[in-house]
């Protein structure tokens, strides 16, 4: 068809030829205007590769004319994808001329000659025509074309409503576009009243600004005064008008968020005319600043982050002092709230880009200096941790870094640009400004020093460690008189460090530390590019640690004279440090022999205690008191004097797990990391030292002095925080105050008794002052001094009360505290287990972690207990069971790991919870792959043997049934008890998922426990373990493993006696009324297909003639109910024992079909009983309606009720529709169901026989009388799953029902005599 409709002179006959062309052409014009930008463009590719290939003119003309009507197509999306493909076609076809398409367009959106309503559309098509000739880039050639568009732009301007200001600034990119000469010769004189009219609109200012950039030798000052009366944009008389021109530009263009075109060129302009103050300090700060709105503000500091890059350094130097960057500071400030726009960010991108793009050294450091001197009370708002510096050249940073060092030593607010809010100079009339002004501006520098180590710049390892001796110097020491061997001491400070700046410094010094220890190695040098290779962290290029070199530094500023140490050493704890640095240099001789791991981890340890002597003394005393003993008994080579005596690993695991108690990361980072360099060392006892911390049996008998440390409400805080702890939610915690003040109640209300006592004595007491005589014969005094007691009794007991409160809050602070700490253990175990899972104390977990599992199952459920739990179960599943790892050294363990797999069997049939059993049982089914990975000499059950024949066809069938150091025996005795209970106890926490994964995995446990199951069957507790039995005895039996360990006979006996089994199974059921009933039969059904298959494809000797009977007795109307799954099930099997299912015939009665169809109505006309006025008048006279209808023909089966149908229809052997085979796809032939064939097949039946009789109802109308035998499908008759002794009880009571349903569902139908 696309040929006849392009041959010939079809195209002038038809200008609408080109459309019986076919549909492809044509949809790209549909695809051009889909929302989506990726089909537009790939329709706007495949339009031009088409319109190429083709050369047809028809369809270019075609193609012009469409594209030209989508220009004002009304959806929004449309409009640009036509004007794409509009240039593209354009720039592809140079023949087309421009002035030809423009009038097309003009024409086709005339503004002049379209309704009112399509104003809007018109003016849209020709502001995007425009566009398409502009993109094309053929419009600044054709001279003629270009005056045109720039006209019909500049009456678009007036259309403001519907286009605002796109036609100016699609003006202002042609003008940027077009060459000097063209703009002098065709566009100045056209732009001439928009140039001079400059000053009424931001739009006209930035057409003016951006021409003077782009044609100076144009708009020259001389010609700048014959339009608007000055030779220069930027001067006193204008800058009045440029304010308001700029506060309107700003407040047009506040929803983007971006700094204004027009503002950009004017600063540029303004540069170039030598007037940059004048614009800065008039215009902008004086101008711009005084209108305090949010757009304007937001526009100063978007100009002033713009402007960075262009200007000079004096300029810069003016700008960062000025009261733009004051305000921009009192910005950051008062907008640290969450729901308030923050600048800031959007700042540190404009300096980002700065020092990026930005070579001089000079100007770079004034940036940097000119921002981190805007403070807010001494304290820089730039931020501490600002990554910019990143970006500095080195020697600009080494300055950069001087000058932080000096401001520190002797700070000087005459060269900051300090502030304050409003609510600080309210509140600052108690405070020392000028100590609190420097104590801030301290923090600020040291974290920044800090951090610049941390940040990605490019660096020395001589920078890092001038910052790094910077710090500790100034955190630990202090200059008694100035000298030049310490550099640090060589310039006093003007005012001195109190207390609080030296626990600042300490502070960020520790975090330094930890940075320094997670530190790459830097430099360039080969060795430095094999450590970074190995992964090596916190080492120098020649491989010394960091902290190493600043334990070097702190002993050489103990030696020095003209410093000081904040806090003194005593003679002991001077002792000890030289003891460290004594023991660190005998490691450090021997780093290079064996063991190198072990030499690490103590010269790590022992190296970071020395630091943490300048910190905390007295505690850090005993901790390197013990290390000090413990390095030399792991390094001396005299053996052990006592027995009893701790080993040097028994001693290194308490000093780890004391440490790991502490906030600080970086100890617990070390600790963990040296805990792994020990691990090949670790002994029993050392193992069991970490598990009694993880004990929940022994928390509550003993207070471990590692877990409840004596800490202030600070300290516990911030260990809550550091570990993320401390996320519980503030309503959680009133709800557990709440709840401590009922239980306080409850408990008052037991003390009431003695507190009644007290107050009951001391108003007898009071009583007796005066007498036998009634209290309103009481004197003042006695008054006084009964109330006195009795107040006093009250405040003792509310003191009582408080006492007890805050006694549970400390133990809720511990409890944290305590869980918080075997959190952190677990991080111990966890690399214990997986960097020696072949070592044999791994056997030693297993318990513990089962342990705190069972607790934590039966413990509170808080998030912490949660991750707790979690942290557990991971480890105990991913680390343990689950590694392919494990010892390989297990003959010596042998008959403990029997008793430990014995055990835990037991302890899992014991449980009552399936999830805490199915842990127990997971741990003993590794140590069976423990036990059975392992070979012995000496072992005594030799492996399961093979026929002849399969060990030989087999190879690798011994490998799959070797027992290794299995005892078979007793293991096989373990299981079987654990099997038998779990089909013959009625509640079990054991499950089939457990068995059959031990099946699975160990195919060796099949044969001894086949038995068990083939037993089961019938000996289950109940119906649901009998289903159990033969579900694990179907998966056991598609082991291929499981016949190459028996013979053919021991197989074929199986088969025989599963089968028997089955038969008598079957023989038990009854009416399958009970869910129970009903899953037994199906596994069972599944079972034999599996059975009977073997046997007719192995051809085994099996008598079938006992399942015969059974299976046939099963199908009657009391055997397998009406479950189109079981009958699926069913007939899968019968088709083994060459049954097969009764085809459903379809007959009709044409005679009766015949009658009927005289009776239809006409087509599309509904039947009398259906209309309103005669519904009421049919059910009356026919009243009680017999089940048959009017025309003597049985009803459908959709109108008889349940309890009606014959026993053929239930068993669903009826002849009925075709479409219940369709039913059955879902099963497979081996009679296994697939997901979804099972209950919920049976479950729909109503939703899929209302869809039915919609359907049959259409094909009746139709007149398909032939057919409507087969209408009705006989899977109606067997819906539902109510009983179907119950139906036949409701039979006729439900008679009347049936024919009043029957009228008011269809006219009539029919079904086949039933056969």
């Amino acid at each position: 068809m696309a040929e006849q409709g392009g041959q010939g002179g079809g195209v002038a006959a038809d200008p609408r030829g080109v459309l019986r062309q076919g549909r492809a052409f044509l949809d790209f014009f549909w695809d051009i205007a889909k929302p989506e930008q990726e089909v537009r463009l790939a329709a706007t590719e495949n339009l031009l590769r088409h319109l190429k290939e083709g050369r047809k003119d028809d369809e270019l003309k075609y193609t012009l004319k469409r594209l030209v009507e989508g220009l004002g197509a009304t959806r929004e999306a449309a409009r640009p994808g036509f004007s794409l493909a509009l240039a593209q076609v354009l720039q592809a076809f140079e023949e087309i001329p421009m002035c030809s398409v423009l009038e097309q367009i003009k024409e086709k959106h005339n503004l002049e000659k379209v309704k009112k309503k399509l104003v809007r559309n018109a003016a849209f098509g020709n502001f995007f025509g425009v566009v398409a000739l502009f993109q094309s880039g053929r419009l600044i050639k054709d001279r003629k074309a270009l005056l045109e568009s720039i006209q019909l732009l500049q009456q678009l301007a007036h259309h403001q409503t519907h286009l605002r200001d796109l036609p100016r600034k699609t003006l202002i990119d042609i003008m940027s576009e077009v060459p000097e000469a063209v703009f002098e010769e065709v566009l100045f004189g056209i732009l001439q009243s928009d140039l001079a009219s400059a000053f009424t609109s931001p739009d006209n200012l930035h057409l003016l600004l951006v021409g003077i950039q782009k044609f100076p030798s144009v708009l020259k000052p001389k010609n700048l005064k014959k339009l608007f009366g000055s030779p220069t944009v930027v001067n006193e008389k204008n800058i009045p008008r440029l304010v308001e021109l700029l506060q309107s530009a700003a407040k047009s263009e506040k929803k983007d968020k971006k700094l204004p075109s027009v503002v950009f060129d004017l600063l540029q302009v303004s540069l170039k005319e030598g007037a940059f103050e004048l614009f800065w300090k008039e215009g902008v700060e004086n101008g711009l600043l005084k209108e305090k709105s949010g757009p304007v503000s937001y526009m100063c500091y978007r100009l002033l982050g713009s402007a960075l890059p262009l200007l000079s350094l004096d300029q810069l130097q003016m700008v960062l002092k000025g009261k733009v960057m004051q305000q921009y500071g009192e910005h950051v400030v008062t907008t640290q709230l969450p729901d308030r726009f923050k600048f800031a960010p959007e700042m540190e991108g404009y300096i980002d880009e700065f020092l990026n793009s930005c070579d001089d050294l000079e100007r770079q450091l004034a940036v940097m200096i000119g921002f981190s001197t805007l403070t807010n009370q001494g304290y820089p708002v730039f931020s501490s941790s600002s990554r910019v510096v990143r970006h500095l050249q080195p020697v600009a940073l080494q300055k950069y870094i001087d000058w932080l060092k000096d401001m520190f030593l002797r700070p000087d607010f005459d060269c900051c640009l300090d502030f304050s809010s409003n609510r600080q100079k309210q509140n600052q009339e108690n405070v020392n400004i000028p100590q609190h002004k420097i104590t801030r501006l301290r923090k600020w520098i040291i974290h920044r020093l800090a951090n610049i180590i941390e940040s990605p710049v490019k660096k020395e390892e001589s920078l890092v460690m001038d910052i790094s001796r910077f710090c500790f110097f100034h955190a630990f020491f202090e200059t008694k008189k100035k000298t030049s061997q310490i550099s640090e001491a060589n310039v006093l400070p003007s005012d001195p460090l109190d207390e609080e700046a030296h626990s600042v410094a300490e502070n960020y010094f520790f975090g330094l530390l930890q940075t320094l220890n997670t530190l790459t190695v830097l430099g360039d040098t080969a060795k430095a590019a094999a450590l970074r290779e190995k992964h090596i962290h916190g080492v120098t290029a020649d491989g010394k640690l960091w902290i190493f070199l600043l334990v070097e530094y702190a002993n050489k500023l103990l030696s020095s004279e003209h410093v000081k140490a904040v806090k003194p050493f005593t003679k002991g704890q001077r002792d000890a440090w030289e003891r460290t640095l004594q023991s660190v240099k005998n490691l450090q001789k021997k780093e290079n022999k064996s063991d190198s791991a072990k030499v690490i981890a103590f010269q790590q340890l022992l190296l970071l205690m020395a630091i943490h002597l300048f910190k905390n003394q007295s505690e850090t005393m005993d901790i390197l008191s013990d290390l000090l003993n413990c390095t030399e008994k792991a390094f001396s080579k005299e053996p052990k004097k006592k027995k009893t005596e701790p080993g040097w690993v028994e001693v290194m695991v308490e000093i780890l797990l004391s440490l790991l108690a502490q906030p600080s990361l970086l100890v617990r980072r070390i600790s963990k990391s040296v805990f792994v360099r020990i691990c090949p060392n670790l002994t029993k006892r050392g193992l069991q030292l970490i598990l009694d911390v993880l004990d929940p049996y022994q928390e509550q008998n003993e207070e471990s002095a590692v877990v409840v440390m004596e800490e202030s409400e600070k300290k516990i805080k911030s260990a809550q925080d550091t570990d993320e702890e401390g996320s519980e939610d503030s309503s959680d915690e009133g709800d557990t105050e709440e709840e401590n003040d009922s239980e306080d109640e409850e408990k008052n209300e037991e003390v009431d008794d003695d507190f009644r006592t007290q107050l009951m004595n001391v108003l007898q007491a009071g009583n007796a002052l005066g007498g036998d005589e009634s209290d309103e014969e009481l004197d003042d005094e006695a008054m006084m001094a009964l109330d006195k007691n009795i107040s006093a009794l009250f405040a003792e007991q509310q003191k009582r009360i408080q006492a007890k409160k805050n006694e549970k809050d400390r133990m809720r602070k511990e409890k944290i505290l305590r869980r918080d700490f075997k959190i952190k253990v677990l991080d111990l175990i966890e690399a214990f287990l997986t960097k020696q899972s072949e070592n044999p104390l791994v056997f030693d977990v297993i318990e513990p972690l089962l342990r705190v599992i069972e607790q934590c199952m039966s413990s509170d459920s808080d998030k912490q207990e949660i991750d707790f739990l979690q942290k557990t179960a991971n480890i105990f599943k991913n680390s343990l069971c689950r590694t392919k790892q494990y010892c390989k050294r297990v003959d010596a363990l042998k008959e403990d790991l029997h008793a430990f797999v014995e055990r835990l069997v037991k302890k899992a049939c014991k449980h009552t919870d399936s999830s805490v059993a199915l842990y127990y049982f997971s741990a003993s089914l590794y140590l069976l792959k423990v036990l059975r990975g392992n070979t012995s000499d000496k072992s005594s059950t030799p492996p399961t043997p093979l026929p002849e024949k399969q060990s030989n066809t087999i190879p690798q069938a011994c490998q799959l049934l070797s027992t290794g150091c299995l005892d078979m025996e007793r293991v096989t005795v373990i299981y079987q008890q654990a099997l038998t209970q779990f089909l013959t106890k009625r509640n079990s926490a054991l499950t089939s998922s457990m068995f059959h994964d031990l099946f699975r995995r160990f195919p060796i446990m099949c044969k001894p426990l086949v038995d068990t199951l083939v037993k089961s069957i019938t000996a289950g507790a109940r119906q649901h373990q009998q289903a159990q039995a033969c579900l694990l005895l179907q998966k056991v039996l598609l082991l291929r493993e499981l016949k190459l360990s028996m013979t053919e006979e021991e197989w074929e006996e199986l088969i025989r006696e599963s089968i028997s089994q089955v038969t008598e199974g079957l023989k038990m059921v009854g009416k399958c009324i009970v869910k129970a009933d009903k899953e037994k039969v199906a596994k069972s059904l599944e079972l034999l297909n599996i059975l009977l298959k073997t046997v007719t494809e192995q051809k085994l000797r099996v008598k079938l003639t006992e399942l015969d009977k059974v299976l046939v007795a099963l199908n009657q109307p009391e055997g397998i109910g009406n479950s189109a799954r079981l009958d699926s099930l069913y007939w899968n099997v019968m088709r083994w024992l060459n049954y097969t299912k009764p085809k459903k015939e379809k007959t009709a009665n044409k005679p009766v079909q015949e009658a009927e169809s005289l009776k239809r109505k006409k087509k599309g006309f509904l039947p009398e009983t259906k209309k309103r006025k005669n519904r009421k008048k049919g059910i009356e006279e026919n009243g009680v309606a017999p089940v048959a209808s009017e025309d003597g023909e049985p009803a459908a089966p959709e109108e008889q009720l349940l309890g009606t149908e014959t026993p053929k229809q239930k068993k669903g052997l009826v002849p009925g529709s075709s479409k219940l085979k369709n039913r059955n796809k879902g099963v497979r032939e081996n009679g296994v169901p697939v997901a979804g064939s099972g209950e919920e097949a049976v479950n729909g039946g109503d939703a899929v026989a209302d869809k039915k009789k919609k359907k049959n109802m259409k094909r009746k109308r139709k007149g398909d009388v032939g057919s409507e035998a087969e209408q009705v499908p006989s899977a109606k008759k067997t819906k539902g799953s109510v009983s179907q002794e119950t139906q036949q009880k409701q039979g006729k009571a439900n008679q009347q029902k049936q024919g009043k349903a029957k009228k008011k569902r269809k006219e009539k139908k029919t079904t086949a005599p039933q056969e």
